[in-house]
């Protein structure tokens, strides 16, 4: 029986690799491999395996933003960093659920990984808050940005398909735009 089977957990640097090459088979892996672990520590401080997805996806989504961004350093076992991850997101929704749990320390090492899963947090808030302002945007603004940074057009296929005289006039545009977007992107929330 061969010993390198697809299904395996991959090693530490096999998943660094494969999150920087965009291998799904690495990612699947990865997703098989550890989690058995994260649900038992949901399980045992009461969540469910609904819960335990949820964890277990953001710190997957956690540590392939910090690989792929290269501000990652193995300086612990990757299994021990997404324990580490997955740990303290459970803390934190339970503290907001305001549930108790018993000391979740059931494993033998657990390092600090607060600032990623803050990081991570600030940047969905981000997104919403930018998702928004999108919406606020109004036409033919919000094509233009969603064209350009989203759907990656060009600035001339964005001159053709707005009409402008030329990719000078289209590029001017997307500059108002962007000074319109960043207003209502600043603007302070008014509750």
């Amino acid at each position: 029986m061969s010993n390198k089977l697809s299904s395996s957990v991959p090693t530490d640097r096999e998943v660094v690799l494969g999150i920087l090459n965009n291998s799904e088979d690495v990612l699947n892996r990865l997703y098989i491999g550890y989690f058995p672990m994260i649900l038992q520590l949901i399980l045992n401080n009461n969540g469910d395996e609904d819960d335990a997805k949820d964890v277990y996806q953001e710190a997957i989504i956690i540590l392939y933003n910090k690989i792929k961004s290269g501000d990652f350093e193995l300086s612990s076992k990757l299994k021990t960093y997404i324990y580490s991850v997955c740990r303290r997101i459970w803390l934190k929704k339970l503290a907001q659920q305001s549930k108790t749990t018993g000391n979740v320390s059931d494993f033998e090492d657990v390092i600090a990984v607060d600032v990623d899963v803050e990081e991570h947090e600030e940047k969905d808030l981000q997104f919403e808050k930018m998702g928004s302002a999108l919406k606020n945007l109004g036409e033919p603004c919000k094509t233009i940005i969603q064209d350009f940074y989203i759907n990656n057009l060009s600035m001339q296929d964005i001159c053709e398909k707005f009409g402008y005289t030329n990719t000078d006039n289209a590029k001017t545009q997307k500059y108002k735009c962007l000074q319109r977007l960043k207003k209502l992107f600043f603007k302070p929330d008014t509750a």
